[in-house]
């Protein structure tokens, strides 16, 4: 059946592979089916940045303040208890993503997306009824443990159905999503601050619960990951699959060589398992969970470790260069600006449409110029905003009234930074956990990647409120030293991913060194190839 098609030979050179179509943003327009799968998943990402933009305008609202005092800038710990509130979405969050990882692994990427959205619900309509603070904390956790799963598994799901030459273009649309939901629900709240009941503020939370159903009663057609089919041992089924999300025949060249990897990869980490934990080979129910837990830690040993620092690390700068500072409390920054209450509003929400406009632009660029060159851009480009910042606000600080065009400057470098925090900082930390780990810990590589996000976010959530309040410049300080320390380790630690499939990672992060492991992949891949002729 396959006869026609040679196997690739290592021959100190990487695997060349036919192209399903062009790169980039062209390419999404030739791919439309796989296109319109990753679209549909990250309706999880509209559900995140819903959740976090929600919070920005409701802070302001006489109605959600005269329901829960605690959180208002007159009340004792007011700041402490609005930092409380607004980070428990993130620490929920880590919950939800740490464990997201395993469901996975054991009931498929589309499945787990199900489950996720179930407990994204149960929060929601908790946030939605709720009477006081306690309550309304509880419901933001529990929607937080769904959008930290979401978060995960949709571009888990998106980076292994995706052709290598769109594969950035396709997690890009991760981040959109996550954005076009901020700028969704600040102006819903912007327009139904305007209601005099607390409908004010209920209906917005209550809408989020929308495009949930809609993922809900759409995860039932979307096909099953090849990759995820392949590492249980459903290998008919994975090519089945393979070729319906490439919309070829089984028998195209592409396609089959793609599924031999696919297979070979597998077939190499269980062998790696299997050597690394020998007592765990019998499959017994007690071996499975100890399979389990160990797995977690060969996320730290040699041949994945290198992998983890770099989702790990990511993740941690994409949060301390500031950006969710800017997201929940920018009405506030933009007065510590010197502008008045509307104009804060208004602000806060042209500054999500330019980040959304960043994003966009990243659409094209990460798939053409790749990874690091964006990394390296976006942070010297933050650095400088925030910089500049800084010296405007210690310098004028207090006076903006008697320094308007220095104030008008200030603000002008809080939109540049938003630009390019989404052309660059915005979508590559989602984009690159989820390609770089290997098949049989990619779910909990991922996993590990996203909980540094949202544990970092809760950090960020927690700190920021107290931090602009208490240091006025010197929160733009703090903020620019980690721009800077961002540059340096994507300079010394991260690897370009650009046009390289998920298989060849290895060769990447120069995981395969050696010999004896390379004549393994060779025989692993002539066995594959010769059971399937």
């Amino acid at each position: 059946m396959y006869q026609e098609y040679a196997a690739p030979h290592r021959t100190g050179a990487p695997i060349t592979r036919e192209p399903y179509g062009p790169a980039g943003l062209k390419g999404l327009f030739t791919n439309h089916y796989v296109a319109t799968c990753a679209v549909f998943a990250t309706i999880g990402g509209l559900l995140f940045g819903y959740d976090q933009g929600v919070v920005s305008v409701t802070l302001t609202m006489e109605q959600f303040l005269t329901r829960f005092p605690r959180v208002s800038d007159t009340a004792s710990g007011g700041g402490f208890w609005k930092g409380l509130m607004t980070a428990m979405l993130e620490l929920g969050a880590m919950v939800g993503a740490i464990n997201a990882g395993w469901i996975a692994d054991k009931i498929s990427r589309k499945w787990s997306i199900l489950v996720a959205v179930i407990v994204f619900t149960i929060g929601s309509i908790l946030q939605t009824a709720a009477h006081d603070y306690a309550m309304l904390t509880i419901g933001r956790t529990i929607g937080g443990m769904g959008i930290g799963a979401l978060a995960m598994i949709a571009p888990l799901y998106i980076s292994e159905i995706a052709p290598p030459e769109i594969r950035g273009s396709l997690l890009v649309l991760q981040e959109f999503s996550i954005v076009f939901g901020i700028v969704i629900a600040f102006w819903t709240t912007y327009g139904t601050r305007y209601m005099p009941s607390e409908w004010s503020w209920r209906l917005p939370f209550l809408l989020q619960m929308v495009p949930g159903f809609v993922l809900a009663g759409g995860i039932w057609v979307l096909p099953y990951s090849p990759r995820w089919l392949a590492s249980k041992g459903r290998n008919e089924e994975s090519l089945q699959s393979l070729a319906k999300i490439r919309r070829l025949p089984t028998t195209d060249p592409r396609v089959y060589q793609e599924w031999c990897e696919i297979r070979a990869e597998v077939t190499f980490k269980q062998e790696v398992m299997a050597e690394r934990h020998p007592q765990l080979v019998e499959r017994t129910r007690m071996n499975r969970i100890k399979l389990e837990l160990v797995s977690w830690t060969d996320c730290f040993r040699k041949g994945c470790w290198r992998r983890t620092v770099v989702g790990v690390g990511i993740m941690f700068f994409q949060q301390f260069v500031g950006i969710n500072s800017l997201i929940y409390y920018s009405p506030s920054l933009f007065g510590t600006l010197g502008q008045g209450y509307e104009m804060q509003l208004i602000l806060s929400g042209v500054i999500n449409i330019t980040q959304l406009v960043g994003v966009v632009t990243s659409l094209w660029t990460l798939d053409r110029f790749g990874r690091r060159p964006l990394l390296l851009a976006g942070a010297a480009l933050m650095f400088i905003s925030h910089l500049i910042i800084a010296i405007l606000v210690g310098k004028f600080g207090g006076r903006w009234s008697d320094y308007t065009a220095e104030g008008w400057v200030a603000v002008a470098f809080l939109f540049f930074y938003m630009f390019s925090f989404g052309a660059t900082w915005g979508p590559v930390p989602w984009a690159m956990p989820s390609e770089i780990f290997p098949s049989s810990l990619r779910a909990k590589g991922v996993a590990l990647s996203t909980c540094s996000n949202w544990f970092n976010n809760f950090v960020i959530g927690l700190i920021t409120p107290p931090l602009v309040q208490n240091t006025g410049y010197g929160a733009y300080v703090f903020f620019a030293v980690f721009c800077l320390l961002a540059f340096v380790f994507t300079f010394f630690c991260i690897p370009e991913t650009n046009g390289k499939s998920l298989e060849q990672m290895d060769e990447v992060f120069g995981d395969v060194s050696n010999e004896a492991e390379e004549a393994r992949k060779d025989r692993i891949m002539k066995d594959i190839l010769e059971g399937s002729s």
